[in-house]
């Protein structure tokens, strides 16, 4: 406490020894009168000839400098470390690379062109920004504060964006904005046309502009083809240069994402490793994604869907068993077609009926090779196995071919078409190319595969439709039907090479493969679709974002063909297409690619690290140098008149005084400091705005912000309120005082926030803030069960904060009633629940009054209806995402309760204010 009150006495008492010197310089007192020492000590400094003739021209000099750095201090001057020079007032354009390789330092990358744009802004600039995903609108100049916003909002995307486009949008801006600046802010890969970029700026620079090329110091990595073979799981992971590191691991996770494994790999000398999981085969299918640790992006991320999984056959022969000749039994040619992709199962030796065994055994699929007909034990066997999910596969051969079963897709001829023999006048036929609802369809014909013998099938309603693979003569090869849940798949030749050439061939391993991809429901549904001649293009279920997170598909997402083999690109992003329990996944990267480190110097272009940091406030610097200056004039006088020596015991006590003031905590200069306040802080105090808390994940802060835009153009259309474009907010560093109402998704991948920032929410809902907390589980969350990760994650974050007690929202609650009478607050679910702060209950009036109210607004209010998805729409209004159950009334429902939410938010509890009901009853009685 001492020292506390001597630090501001001693700064008063420093400060008052100018001015007492002064006074008595002017009205010099009588001696005898002084009896203060220091005052009398400052007395006697006093000199009778006390105007010199001149002032010397340094001293003027240092007194000119001292009020130039006050004049300075005054105007607020501050300095953005960047890694380019100060700007001119040219028009500045920003190009950034947005994809998944600038994922890991992207955050830094933002920091960076908001440090940039900053600069230019306050040398008069227009600023203009270029993100290579959104190349196909041209750039425009705007403001600091609007381009401090598109940066917010800005983030990575989950493939590599081409920049022939952006190329060209830059020759175009170059040529309307001559001697601009350009900054292109590289992710430091060669893929994605970054040499035609490159060249576009080199003629830029000829034509007068001036080039800068930041990049970062990460370099990535990426994973490629994984395969899930019958040997085991094994990925390739690619780097672009050695010093993206020499080793790491890479880890397994399931649908749930828990993790299975972890493997470690090495790069040695090349630019390619490999990472292999050796787990059981029921532990390897259960693998849905593969990451690569330490790695934040959609590149170390790699999908792993129902083809992948390795598939358990059971293959069972009906000829006899030929010891002489093993290598040319139907049962070794399957093995061998199968053993890439599947684990085989055979019989055991010597078992009287070997296929109820089989299936004991579980497999996905039963292959039988030339077996007629079955004993009724192995027949109902197979009947459930099928009906149950699973796929018979069956070749011909003469006994199928003299006497079969039901088991088959189509009705059969006994004896089957010889073609080519001595005693036919037919050659043998080729293979016709496969249709687009065949799931073969994509695979090359070789020429040289021929059919010799095969099964014919009774002609028939519906058997082209049946019909996966034919003969150029139009007679099936391949047909297939769906039995129950399961499917009965029947090749027209034999499993060996008696028939035709086709076991012997690459096309038949590739047939078995594509067979064994789609075994169970999945390709029974295809059989079906196929009877119906409508195949659906597989629509988006989960999607990747550019940070390698499964998440629901952006809106610009659309459905793949069935036969989709192209990369991950903006309409088509990474991730599962299709059913949730047969998906097809599309890899951020195809199989061959490779990371290649883009030459910058090659290309004429010089580099520079990329930095970005806060702007530093000079004020404090300056006042120093202020005040030093003061100091250093007052000890110049003193020294002038001689009477250094004599005020020594002042310059001593004025040292101590600079002694305790650099003593006091930092913390507290630091806490009396005022913020500076940004563009955007100006513009959030002048204009009302509804506000988002940026959650870090592109999809649901994008939907955020598009439903928080509708709900301002309902609030303008249907109230006084015409609140302006809402905008997104961190935290830790903005200003929370100058919005209302905060609507905060819960992400549960996201990170809490720091302790300061948890500081700063609850200073704002202590000050009168209110926080929309939205889980948006509602279709996830059970009562009474475990809670979700969204719900958990909100309970980790409220942990921290002072949250009053809460309550589900009654119906005569105030918030019901502020505009629209409602029952409830609709997203796009309705099931959820909402809740907050509970009212103390009145128990004599209760029962009376309408409206239950308290003197203040709920600070919190906590739903799972993911509000935000049902107020979206695209600039037309049309909605953006489907609703649960759906239909136009709940989208209306869930726009009367946000309106309700920002008048609650607004006005408070005037609704329960008992002055109006006179006026109210009044006008009912009119």
């Amino acid at each position: 406490m001492g020292l506390a009150f001597a630090a501001p006495l001693a700064l008063l008492g420093l400060l008052a020894l100018p001015a007492i010197y002064l006074l008595l310089r002017v009205t010099p007192p009588r001696p005898r009168e002084i009896v203060f020492p220091p005052i009398r000590l400052l007395f006697d400094l006093l000199r009778r000839e006390e105007t010199p003739s001149r002032t010397p021209w340094w001293l003027l000099a240092l007194r000119l400098a001292i009020a130039g750095l006050a004049v300075l201090a005054m105007a607020g001057p501050a300095v953005t470390p960047t890694a380019t020079a100060s700007f001119s007032g040219a028009p500045l354009l920003i190009a950034i690379d947005d994809g998944w390789p600038a994922a890991s330092d992207f955050d830094a990358r933002l920091e960076a062109a908001r440090a940039i744009a900053a600069d230019a802004t306050r040398s008069g600039a227009s600023v203009a920004l270029l993100p290579m995903s959104e190349a196909e609108a041209a750039p425009a100049l705007q403001d600091g504060g609007e381009i401090d916003e598109r940066l917010r909002a800005l983030a990575p995307q989950p493939y590599i964006p081409d920049r022939a486009a952006a190329a060209t949008r830059l020759s175009e801006f170059v040529a309307a904005h001559p001697h601009t600046r350009l900054v292109w802010i590289a992710d430091g890969l060669e893929q994605g046309g970054a040499k035609d970029f490159a060249k576009a700026l080199n003629s830029a620079a000829a034509a007068g502009a001036k080039v800068d090329t930041l990049t970062g110091a990460h370099i990535p990595r990426a994973l490629l083809s994984p395969q899930n073979t019958a040997a085991g799981l094994e990925v390739d992971i690619a780097r672009a240069s050695p010093e993206a590191g020499s080793s790491g691991s890479v880890s397994a996770y399931d649908a749930q994402g828990r993790v299975l494994a972890q493997s470690r790999f090495d790069f040695g000398s090349g630019e390619t490793a490999k990472a292999r999981f050796d787990l059981p085969i029921e532990l390897r299918n259960e693998a849905a994604l593969l990451r690569l640790d330490g790695e934040a992006s959609a590149g170390a991320a790699a999908l792993l869907d129902g083809r992948s999984k390795v598939r358990r056959v059971a293959v069972l022969s009906g000829t006899s068993a030929d010891l002489a000749q093993p290598l040319l039994e139907p049962q070794y040619y399957l093995q061998k077609a199968f053993a890439p992709f599947a684990e085989v199962r055979e019989p055991r030796p010597g078992a009287a009926d070997p296929l109820p065994g089989l299936i004991a055994e579980q497999p996905n699929i039963v292959a039988l090779a030339d077996v007629g007909v079955l004993p009724q034990d192995a027949h109902e066997a197979l009947v459930r196995f099928v009906e149950e999910g699973g796929l018979l596969l069956r070749f011909a051969g003469a006994r199928l071919a003299n006497g079969g079963d039901d088991l088959t897709p189509v009705r059969l001829r006994r004896s089957g078409r010889v073609l080519g023999g001595a005693m036919s006048w037919d050659t043998p036929k080729k293979l016709a190319p496969f249709e687009p609802s065949s799931p073969f369809y994509g695979l090359t014909v070789p020429d040289e595969v021929t059919v010799t013998r095969q099964v014919l099938a009774e002609p028939e309603p519906g058997l082209p439709a049946k019909t996966w693979a034919a003969l150029t003569d139009g007679t099936p090869l391949v047909t297939a039907e769906r039995r129950g849940r399961g499917l009965v798949v029947l090749f027209h030749v034999s499993a060996d090479a008696a028939w035709s050439n086709l076991p012997i061939s690459g096309l038949f391993v590739d047939m078995l493969h594509r067979i064994a991809a789609d075994s169970g429901e999945a390709a029974a549904r295809r059989a079906e679709d196929g009877a119906r001649n409508d195949a659906p293009a597989l629509a988006p279920l989960v999607t990747l974002d550019g940070r390698g997170r499964l998440g629901a598909p952006p809106p610009s997402a659309r459905p793949i063909a069935g036969d989709y083999d192209g990369g991950a690109r903006r309409d088509h992003p990474p991730g599962f297409y299709g059913a949730a329990d047969a998906p097809v996944a599309v890899q951020p990267l195809r199989p061959g690619d490779e990371l290649r480190a883009f030459d910058f110097a090659g290309q004429g272009l010089s580099v520079a690290p990329l930095r970005a940091g806060a702007p530093i406030d000079l004020r404090p610097f300056l006042l120093a140098l202020v005040f030093l200056g003061l100091l250093a004039d007052w000890l110049i006088l003193l020294m002038m008149s001689g009477a250094l020596r004599r005020a020594a015991p002042i310059v001593v006590g004025a040292l101590c005084a600079l002694a305790v003031l650099g003593a006091a905590p930092e913390q507290t200069h630091a806490k009396d400091a005022p913020s500076i306040a940004t563009t955007r802080d100006r513009e959030a105090a002048l204009t009302t705005r509804l506000a988002y808390v940026v959650s870090g994940d592109a999809r649901v802060d994008e939907t955020s912000r598009l439903g928080l835009e509708a709900l301002s153009r309902a609030l303008n259309q249907r109230t006084s309120f015409a609140p302006g474009p809402p905008v997104g907010v961190d935290p830790a560093r903005d200003e929370l005082a100058f919005y209302p109402m905060l609507y905060w998704p819960i992400v549960a991948g996201a990170p809490l926030p720091s302790a300061q920032a948890i500081a700063k929410i609850g200073v704002y809902l202590k000050q009168g803030g209110t926080i929309v907390f939205d889980t948006r589980d509602a279709l996830t969350a059970h009562e009474g069960g475990a809670p979700t990760p969204e719900t958990q994650w909100l309970r980790d974050l409220t942990r921290h904060l002072d949250i009053p007690p809460l309550e589900v929202t009654p119906r005569d609650h105030v918030i019901t009633k502020t505009f629209y009478l409602l029952d409830g607050f609709y997203g796009r679910t309705i099931n959820g629940k909402t809740w907050v702060e509970a009212l103390p209950r009145d128990s004599k009036d209760d029962s009376t009054r309408p409206v239950r109210a308290t003197d203040s607004v709920s600070s919190v209010v906590i739903t799972s209806n993911d509000l935000a998805a049902a107020w979206a729409a695209d600039r037309n209004g049309q909605p953006l995402y489907t609703l649960t159950p759906g239909g136009a009334r709940q989208r209306e429902l869930a726009i009367r309760g946000g309106v309700n939410l920002v008048m609650y938010t607004l006005t408070g509890n005037y609704k329960s204010d008992q002055v109006h009901v006179r006026d109210l009853l009044e006008r009912l009685g009119q």
